[in-house]
């Protein structure tokens, strides 16, 4: 069995990403229902109270290891962001629900991606992500496929990729690289 306390707070040059907790319940349910941020994502109802049960549920499939909801946070413990891991299979793992607010910093989207194949592949130890993306989202289609991502397919509705862990090993320290040095220039 592996100790999730490990995973439960990922540090970056400059983002954190930590486990979701009920506190931050107001924040999710502000993020996932405000029309700037959840155009690609599925349809939130409900209050912030509802939001926090719904945390109170997740929390015990964290504990099982079956999925991890962090909250991203600048280094000065402001809340900018989502990312959640889910779907683990003995090879692999699938991410998403991933927004970033207009409070990251500069390179959140390639810091945070980061930070969640670090936690995959290295703390999982799990040789693939598995994803998709809706075709209507056009930056994070992008990003992806920038980042190194392979399209596996598409639908009407969706594109899907696949991003391996050598791929990852082989790029990392050029990510970290940008990383550190945007982290100079700020």
């Amino acid at each position: 069995m592996m100790d999730w306390s490990s995973i439960a707070c990922v540090e970056g040059p400059n983002l954190t990403l930590r486990l979701v907790k009920p506190d931050d319940a107001a924040y999710v349910h502000g993020l996932r229902t405000n029309p700037c941020y959840n155009s690609h994502l599925s349809k939130v109802t409900g209050t912030v109270q509802d939001q926090r049960a719904w945390i109170e549920g997740y929390q015990a499939r964290e504990a099982a290891g079956q999925e991890f909801y962090y909250v991203i946070e600048r280094k000065d413990g402001t809340r900018c962001g989502l990312v959640r891991l889910y779907d683990f299979d003995v090879k692999s793992f699938t991410w998403g629900s991933w927004i970033l607010d207009e409070s990251k910093p500069r390179k959140a989207a390639l810091e945070s991606a980061v930070l969640i194949y670090q936690i995959g592949f290295l703390s999982h130890n799990l040789d693939s992500a598995i994803f998709e993306v809706l075709n209507e989202n056009s930056h994070t289609l992008a990003f992806h496929r920038r980042f190194g991502a392979l399209e596996t397919g598409h639908d009407e509705l969706n594109t899907y990729f696949k991003y391996a862990r050598a791929r990852f090993e082989k790029d990392k320290m050029a990510h970290f690289s940008i990383l550190e040095s945007e982290n100079r220039d700020v």
